[in-house]
């Protein structure tokens, strides 16, 4: 048995951060850290939200391809199908690295939008309705890919930040319809909406290549002295993109009020690309800080005096206390990855062993199996209230464009509306991603319950869209949005929380799937026919003007929500044990606690065995 001896640890050494920040060797350490998966995560999703900008281009390409409303909302639905019939990327990302998924993603990315473009711009002949189909469900499949590839990656590089990485990732997405309209602008000066269709081909293809090979899986930092790994820098995040939401709230109310040159739109892109940017500035803090604690253990390791070793061979007694000690360890260790064996783990041996234990689960919080997962109630229940409150807030974003016209609004306010959606929709994906991490665990305020609240504020957007109410539009388009971005970061986290990490890839893009659904029932179905119904009665042809083009819809719309909020009050029900417990518990354990209970931080070294911790610690116990 080994006894170490003691020494007050030496300081770091100090100097210019400048000197270690420039060099090559601090680079490659900001490259290959976890920081800069984060960032590279957020410039990507940042250009992955395509899909929330088709009001700005789906008059032109209503008017180009002669569709009518019905027609145009089957492509719109289409659209939402490949943005979130991401079960392919889910399960390749589950037998592939992250860069795989994320390179597919681009290639589709490019292939579909750019046909897409080819077609509405006339440079080929006109598809058929099936083909046009196809281009923008390939075109807006990558966001699933996209999704998977890099969220999915840090939401298990920061397991026990859950909440808080959806939230700053998904608001960034949110965010990203507005930076297209000012990139936009600032390119092509907006005076087509063909342009639009080819920014939105190249950019997201761009970015996933630019950063491909810094997505991946890296090991939990290890917490020194008993310290929880500090949130800080997620919050440097989230003050950044409050700051970037604000410059693009201001700059869609100054562009509605004054006019801009093909000039002044390349200007006001320079601040923008500084606000997309500036989170790499925390990446090289945070990592700064992880160079200087390495500093801190090497000359800790230096100022250690030999070891005193003390030997116990003839100790009878201590002999006993170590035989002792040491069955203990193994039947602790036996009994810890026993608790980590997920039911799960009955289907890596066969198909027939996972379709066996379907239905019977383990525990909510333990890795549920695919199949587990997907024919439990709690999945169907949150399922269905998805579709209820996700379809009905993307049928308002989808037909925006529609619905500002037959209420009289001009084409500069429609673009604004979609750029208040992305803001709002920003605001409320950090909202419910922070918000709800912090009455989670201050309170144990359960996810579900906050999932009920949001679609009922939802209701309130819906009405006075359904009504007409003069300049209603605009409040309208701040709840519609910041509801529908706040649903997504908590039926993310629900699932994560409740099925385990294990499969997450893939019951991710499954929660997902509801959305097109839901886009299928309450815009196609619903919204579709009616307007075309009200614009035959009008006489107009494909064009409906008025109150009563969207006033049934959205009256149905509104009932669904409310449907969808009262079945969620089900899963309130059947997790509230659940949530009120300690839901990380599991995750603690598998990790190994120390003996206050708290995580070891990660310092992206290899762990020391037993002689070698005992070697450098300073008067520890054998």
């Amino acid at each position: 048995m080994v006894f170490a001896g003691g020494s007050s640890p030496s300081p770091a050494p100090s100097g210019n951060p400048l000197r270690v920040i420039l060099t090559r060797g601090f680079a490659r350490q900001v490259l290959l850290g976890r920081w800069f998966t984060v960032f590279a995560s957020l410039l990507i999703m940042s250009a992955s939200g395509a899909t929330y900008i088709f009001g700005s281009y789906s008059g032109t390409l209503k008017s180009s391809l002669g569709y009518d409303q019905r027609t145009l909302n089957t492509v719109s639905f289409f659209k939402d199908l490949g943005a979130n019939l991401g079960v392919f990327s889910g399960l390749i990302n589950e037998v592939t690295p992250p860069w795989v998924v994320l390179a597919m993603g681009a290639a589709m990315n490019l292939a579909g939008y750019l046909m897409v473009y080819l077609a509405v711009s006339g440079r080929t002949a006109r598809p058929p309705l099936w083909l046009l189909c196809l281009y923008i469900f390939v075109g807006a499949n990558s966001q699933s890919f996209a999704n998977t590839g890099a969220l999915v990656t840090c939401v298990k590089n920061f397991p026990e930040s859950r909440g808080i990485v959806l939230g700053i990732l998904k608001g960034f997405v949110g965010l990203s319809g507005a930076v297209y309209t000012q990139l936009y602008y600032a390119l092509y000066g907006g005076d087509d909406a063909e342009s639009l269709i080819l920014l939105i081909a190249w950019l997201p293809a761009a970015v996933s290549v630019v950063f491909v090979h810094t997505i991946r899986y890296l090991p939990r930092p290890r917490r020194r002295g008993g310290q929880e790994t500090s949130s800080d820098p997620f919050f440097c995040f989230l003050y950044l993109s409050i700051a970037l939401a604000g410059f693009l709230l201001v700059m869609s109310v100054v562009q509605k009020q004054a006019h801009f040159s093909r000039a002044a739109y390349a200007l006001a892109a320079v601040p923008l690309l500084i606000l997309l940017l500036m989170p790499l500035a925390v990446v090289v803090k945070q990592e700064y800080k992880i160079f200087r604690e390495r500093q801190l253990d090497a000359a800790l390791l230096a100022a250690a005096p030999p070891p005193t070793v003390v030997t116990v061979a003839d100790d009878p007694a201590a002999i006993t206390a170590k035989n002792n000690a040491d069955a203990a360890a193994d039947d602790k260790l036996e009994t810890a990855e026993k608790k980590k064996l997920p039911a799960s783990s009955s289907c890596l041996g066969s198909f027939g062993g996972c379709v066996r234990t379907m239905f019977r689960p383990p525990p909510r919080g333990e890795d549920y199996t695919i199949l587990q997962a997907l024919v439990s109630v709690d999945m169907l229940v949150l399922f269905i209230a998805t579709i209820c409150g996700v379809g009905g807030t993307l049928t308002a974003i989808d037909n925006m464009g529609q619905i500002g016209q037959s209420l009289g609004y001009p084409p500069k306010s429609i673009n604004t509306f979609v750029s208040l959606i992305s803001i709002w929709n920003y605001a409320g994906r950090v909202t419910a991603g922070y918000a709800s991490e912090a009455v989670l665990s201050r309170y144990r305020f359960p996810r579900p319950l906050l999932l009920t609240l949001v679609l009922l504020l939802a209701c309130a957007g819906h009405l006075l869209i359904a009504f007409g109410v003069p300049q209603s539009l605009y409040p309208a388009s701040v709840l519609i949005g910041f509801c529908f971005g706040a649903q997504w970061p908590l039926v993310f986290a629900v699932i994560s929380e409740v099925f385990g990490l294990k499969y997450y890839s893939t019951l991710y893009n499954f929660g997902g799937m509801a959305s097109p659904l839901g886009s299928y029932i309450l815009n196609v179905r619903v919204a579709g026919r009616l307007y075309d119904a009200e614009a035959g009665r009008q006489g107009g042809g494909a064009v409906c003007l008025g109150v009563e083009c969207f006033k049934r819809s959205f009256l149905i719309i509104t009932a669904a929500t409310v449907a969808g909020a009262l079945v969620s009050l089900v899963l309130v029900w059947r997790t509230w044990r659940f949530y009120k417990g300690d839901i990380y518990a599991r995750f603690r354990e598998a990790e190994g606690e120390g003996q206050d209970g708290r995580l070891p931080e990660v310092d992206d070294q290899p762990r020391r065995r037993p002689e070698e911790a005992a070697a450098v610690g300073n008067g520890g116990k054998g």
